[in-house]
C-alpha cells in the first residue's frame, strides 16, 4: 500500500521522513528526540582490522528494528565487524535520525520508506543509499468492536494514524481512497476523520473513547487488542505476497565512498542477524525484549510482545518496488511532489553477499545507482 516519498508539504516538511512505533515501538517514527548510547560495543577480539575503528548505527528501540536490536545485542554484527566497534545511537523519529546521518553522528540507520524518501529527495539525492532491507510487515487496522465490526462502518467514524504524511497515515488514506470515500489528507477530515496521534497516546486515547480505532505497526497494534480492540485488517493482505517495506538499511553516501568495507561487512552481520531470528524466533523474541528493556526501561508483556512479533518478517530484501508504490500513493494523496528516486538504491554489496551466501539476489525495482 502506502508510503510517502518526495518533499512533504507542511508538518512531511518537518517530518523529513518518518516511520514507526515509539519507546514501546513502531516503524515509522514519533517524537523528535535521539537517544544517544555512548557505550561503544565491543569490537571482536583480534579481528580483521577495516578501514575505520568505529561505525555509527542508528536505530529506533521498535520491534520493526529488530534485526538491529538482536544484532548488537548477541554480538552478531560485531563479529563481522572485527575490531572495528559498533557505537549504537537510537531515535524516536525518522526526521531525527536524518538529521544525524547528515550531520554525521551516524553513519547507517534502520529506518521506515518515508523518511527514506523524504531523506533522499530533499538532498536531491545526495545525502543516502537504501542498501538493504530489515523488516517487513507489523501494520494492522485495529478497532472498537462495539461501534465497528465490518470495514465499512468506518465511515463518519475517528481513526487513528501516528501522524501526518507517515507511512502508516499514507496507507490509511491511499485505503480511503480506494473505497471511493473522501478526506482532506492535511485536516483530516471527511468520509472518515483520521486523527493523528503519537504512539505513545493512542492507547489511552482509545480507552478514553476520543477515538474508534488506529491503522498503526505494532506493537500499538497489540496493545489497543489487549484492551479490548479488534484486529480488523492486517496491511500486509493488500500487498503482492503479503509483503511491504517497513525498515530498511541506510547509509550516508560519504560512508559508503570511504568505508565500503565496514558497509559490507555491516550487511553481513544483517544478513546473519536475520538467518538467527528466522531459525531462532523464540530466542530472538527475548533477545530483542531484553534490547528493549535497556533501552526504554521495560520490557514488553506477553500478550502484547507474542502478536506483534509474529506480525513482522525479517527480510534482506528491501522491497523496492513497495516502497516506489508507497511513494506513489503519498503523491496521490497530496502529501507529496512527484520525486525522482533513482539512484535510492545502492544493492550491489548485499547482492555480493547474498550469491556468495548461495541466496537469491534482490532488486531495485529501476531505481538503482547507475
Amino acid at each position: 500500500m502506502p508510503a510517502p516519498r518526495s518533499t512533504l508539504r507542511r508538518s512531511l516538511a518537518a517530518v523529513a521522513a518518518l516511520p514507526l512505533l515509539a519507546v514501546a515501538l513502531t516503524a515509522c517514527g514519533y517524537g523528535s528526540e535521539a537517544k544517544q548510547d555512548d557505550t561503544e560495543a565491543n569490537a571482536a577480539v583480534g579481528g580483521k582490522k577495516l578501514s575505520t575503528d568505529t561505525v555509527k548505527i542508528g536505530y529506533f528501540p521498535n520491534l520493526t528494528h529488530a534485526t538491529a536490536l538482536v544484532g548488537i545485542q548477541e554480538g552478531i554484527i560485531a563479529k563481522e565487524l572485527g575490531s572495528t566497534s559498533v557505537k549504537p545511537s537510537t531515535f524516536n523519529a525518522g526526521p531525527s535520525e536524518i538529521e544525524a546521518l547528515n550531520a554525521g553522528s551516524i553513519d547507517i540507520g534502520f529506518i521506515g520508506p518515508s523518511p527514506a524518501i523524504n531523506g533522499f529527495t530533499k538532498s536531491k539525492g545526495k545525502s543516502l543509499r537504501i542498501i538493504g532491507g530489515s523488516a517487513s510487515g507489523g501494520v494492522k487496522l485495529v478497532v472498537d468492536p462495539k461501534k465497528i465490526k465490518t470495514l465499512d462502518d468506518l465511515k463518519g467514524k475517528k481513526i487513528a494514524t501516528p501522524q501526518l504524511g507517515n507511512t502508516q497515515d499514507v496507507a490509511f488514506l491511499n485505503w480511503i481512497s480506494e473505497k471511493g470515500w473522501k478526506v482532506d489528507a492535511n485536516s483530516g477530515k471527511g468520509d472518515v476523520s483520521v486523527v493523528r496521534t503519537d504512539n505513545k497516546v493512542t492507547p489511552d486515547a482509545y480507552r478514553s473513547g476520543s477515538i474508534d480505532g488506529a491503522w498503526v505497526p505494532e506493537p500499538t497494534a497489540s496493545k489497543l487488542v489487549a484492551q479490548g480492540a479488534k484486529e480488523l485488517l492486517d496491511e500486509s493482505t493488500l500487498w503482492p505476497d503479503n509483503k511491504f517495506v517497513i525498515t530498511n538499511i541506510i547509509v550516508s553516501q560519504k560512508f559508503l565512498a570511504e568505508h565500503g568495507d565496514v558497509v559490507e561487512a555491516v550487511l553481513r552481520g544483517t544478513v546473519a542477524t536475520n538467518a538467527w531470528i528466522n531459525a531462532n524466533p523464540d530466542k530472538a523474541k527475548a533477545s530483542a525484549n531484553t534490547a528493549l528493556k535497556e533501552l526504554s526501561g521495560k520490557e514488553l508483556p506477553a500478550e502484547i510482545l507474542d502478536p506483534a512479533w509474529k506480525s513482522v518478517q525479517f527480510i534482506d530484501d528491501p522491497l523496492a518496488a513497495t516502497l516506489d508504490a508507497e511513494a506513489k500513493h503519498a503523491v496521490k494523496a497530496g502529501l507529496l511532489e512527484q520525486p525522482d528516486l533513482t539512484g535510492i538504491y545502492d544493492l550491489k554489496p548485499l547482492n555480493t553477499i547474498l550469491k556468495a551466501a548461495g541466496k537469491p539476489e534482490v532488486a531495485d525495482a529501476g531505481l538503482g545507482v547507475k
